[in-house]
């Protein structure tokens, strides 16, 4: 099942959640749900999507990465 290519390999889910881990949630009491969600969507939303570097965008962020794409695709 976790073969190299296999598109049911969750390599990507294990890599998110360990970050989400290390950077949000450990050793964290949250006073309400309220709080532990308003953190958990800045976190996924305001960095992890827009900031994080991917290897599949060849090492920049998606917002650049979409960027350079828009722009390429304006000189068209």
């Amino acid at each position: 099942m976790s073969r190299r290519g296999n598109c049911h390999d969750n390599a990507v889910a294990k890599s998110f959640f360990a970050t989400f881990k290390k950077r949000v949630t450990q050793r964290k009491i949250y006073a309400t749900r309220e709080d532990a969600k308003t953190e958990i969507f800045h976190f996924i939303e305001m960095f992890y999507n827009p900031v994080k570097r991917h290897s599949h965008t060849g090492g920049v962020s998606p917002i650049k990465f979409e960027e350079n794409d828009y722009s390429r695709l304006e000189n068209v």
